[in-house]
């Protein structure tokens, strides 16, 4: 298959992605304020709950394809498992971001405070600047190769985090809810949990259709780049 018939393809599955992930994401938002009910203590606040929970669920997995990506470049030493672990990074910051201000949201009228310094938040915002670091660590370096196992090192170490604030509300005494996992701060239904589910796959379509998009980036400019080097040299 030539390079043009594998960029075709790759345009066509990724606006088939983009329209199931839209499609998938519009029922989950409809099924959030038409289909679940009205929690009982919290009130109409609580559908932050849907968008929070996907939301740190998909960086999660974000951050954890980052690590894996890292060791496979370790292992095997090719560009296209550090361009993995790189957008991996980008996309996971992004939902990670989200998950934090949507907690804030929550906890506002929840706990009457924006943020409180108890385990999970703080590991939330120290996750959060952790892989910040990761970027800026990919930046100050001017050397591919090096750059890539550095990455990948740190992509590996930095994924501890992810354990860490799970179960950090099972750990340590905490006010953060656990309703997952047989909390009483908030009474989850079965019309609650099928929302949940579907707003989990939607959020988790939308991350494989959002890496896979910067997975095209990353390869455009790998191309980009090998044309600067090719007519530098010339």
């Amino acid at each position: 298959m030539s390079e043009r018939d594998r960029n075709r393809n790759g345009i066509g599955l990724g606006l088939a992605l983009t329209a199931l992930s839209g499609l998938t994401m519009l029922t989950a938002i409809v099924m959030v304020f038409r289909y679940a009910p009205r929690e009982a203590t919290m009130g109409d606040v609580q559908r932050i709950f849907y968008f929070h929970v996907s939301s740190a669920w998909v960086g999660f997995l974000a951050f954890l394809i980052t690590a894996l990506g890292g060791l496979l470049y370790l292992i095997k030493g090719q560009r296209r498992w550090d361009a993995l672990a790189l957008s991996s990074v980008e996309v996971g910051l992004t939902f990670i971001t989200m998950a934090v201000v949507t907690g804030s949201l929550w906890a506002g009228a929840a706990w009457g405070t924006y943020w409180t310094w108890e385990p999970r938040l703080t590991i939330s915002a120290i996750q959060l600047m952790i892989y910040v670091a990761y970027l800026m660590l990919r930046r100050a370096l001017d050397n591919p190769e090096m750059r890539a196992r550095f990455a990948a090192a740190y992509g590996i170490v930095a994924s501890v985090t992810v354990p860490l604030s799970w179960f950090a509300i099972r750990w340590w005494r905490t006010i953060h809810p656990d309703v997952l996992t047989g909390g009483e701060s908030m009474a989850i239904t079965p019309r609650m949990l099928h929302t949940l589910l579907v707003s989990l796959a939607a959020f988790s379509l939308l991350y494989v259709t959002l890496l896979l998009a910067r997975l095209r980036l990353e390869r455009a400019r790998d191309a980009l780049d090998a044309v600067r080097r090719r007519f530098g040299a010339d």
